[in-house]
């Protein structure tokens, strides 16, 4: 079975260079110091010209919270759409409500927003009250592609158990991509415990780049 490795970057920089040392697939955000939030058009738009692996843009207007009003999840559709102008690989969202569950009215549209954009929900997911009621809620939904989780734990290498669980509960089409302190050094013994096909992180493979 191939693995993706799928690296998050915040500059053209470390997106050219992720690719060249072997990178899968990208990851673009915005301030990564902050866990990711929406890159500006003029990086996305630089990424998708220099780039010839798949680029999933990270839609996530604030920091701390993924709880959205109105106004930001109109903002959240404009972002989408530009990506869409571009024909990027996909877009990576997720929305909670004030109970620590999904927003399903919020992801729904956005989701049909996106399409037929690679809809991932990102690690809000470990944030709701049930990662595994959650990602069966995700499953529910067919225009939804993946997630990207730590099994509701800080690390992945602390969450196996879990992310099998996951694994084994999603159908093929849908992505349980692990993320959560996954670097070259460790992902190998990670795969030996949940032989996952997806992997996430900053430092995934070698790279000659700032945030390593």
């Amino acid at each position: 079975m191939q693995i993706i490795k799928e690296v998050c970057v915040d500059s053209l920089e470390d997106a050219i260079n992720a690719e060249k040392n072997g990178a899968n697939r990208i990851e673009l955000c915005g301030r990564l110091d902050l866990d990711g939030l929406t890159p500006s058009r003029k990086l996305i738009n630089e990424a998708h010209k220099a780039l010839t692996i798949p680029i999933r843009v990270m839609i996530r207007p604030k920091h701390t919270s993924f709880i959205y009003s109105e106004e930001e999840i109109l903002k959240m559709i404009e972002e989408i759409k530009y990506c869409k102008e571009l024909e990027v690989d996909g877009v990576v969202f997720g929305c909670l409500d004030k109970n620590s569950n999904f927003n399903m009215k919020q992801i729904k549209l956005l989701s049909l927003v996106a399409k037929p954009l690679n809809v991932i929900i990102h690690k809000s997911i470990d944030f709701t009250n049930s990662v595994i009621d959650s990602l069966e809620l995700l499953i529910k939904n067919k225009d939804i592609n993946g997630v990207l989780t730590s099994g509701g734990q800080r690390f992945a290498k602390d969450s196996v158990k879990t992310l099998k669980k996951m694994l084994d509960l999603a159908p093929n089409r849908f992505e349980i991509i692990s993320a959560g302190g996954i670097t070259f050094e460790n992902i190998d013994s990670l795969h030996f415990l949940i032989q996952g096909k997806y992997y996430h992180g900053k430092k995934l493979i070698r790279l000659n780049i700032k945030n390593e």
